[in-house]
């Protein structure tokens, strides 16, 4: 990175780059759990539910882009070995081991909840202290709450198809 780039950023840049890290596990994380989870659906609206998975999950590919980019920016080095998102993960991976529509969109919703809790703690970390880094939270916190929406409104749509026979 640049030494006026680095320079602007007002706090601890390797605590920043720590917790842009343990986000980096997340989407990696998150996006496995979409690729997987449109893999093995099975259900009502199996189709409907694979087409939003695959989509977030190409979504979460990005952020993890533009995470590691910045990561790299500031002069830090993404995580290296896919062994260490467990050890860095915020929100963790939950096995979909049941396929069932309704099972995977559950945890997906709570996976996109822990990820808008993570970059709204970025946004308010990075609000003053980097602008860059701020703007490309902002971003990704935009999708995980559009995620998680698209993900709630499946669910309520299956819900209504139940209860209308």
């Amino acid at each position: 990175m640049g030494t006026r780039g680095r320079s602007i950023v007002g706090m601890d840049v390797d605590v920043l780059i720590e917790k842009l890290n343990k986000a980096f596990a997340d989407e990696w994380l998150a996006y496995y759990q979409y690729w997987m989870g449109a893999k093995v659906a099975k259900g009502p609206m199996r189709e409907g539910l694979v087409a939003e998975l695959l989509q977030h999950a190409t979504d979460e590919l990005r952020h993890a882009g533009l995470v590691a980019d910045r990561i790299i920016q500031l002069g830090g080095t993404p995580l290296l070995e896919p062994k260490n998102w467990y050890e860095m993960t915020n929100c963790g991976y939950e096995v979909p081991d049941d396929p069932y529509v309704e099972v995977l969109i559950d945890q997906n919703i709570k996976g996109e909840q822990c990820a808008i809790d993570v970059y709204q703690e970025l946004a308010n970390l990075t609000r003053e202290a980097d602008p860059v880094t701020y703007e490309i939270v902002l971003q990704i916190l935009t999708d995980e709450v559009e995620h998680e929406e698209d993900l709630q409104a499946l669910a309520e749509d299956i819900q209504l198809m139940k209860e209308r026979g």
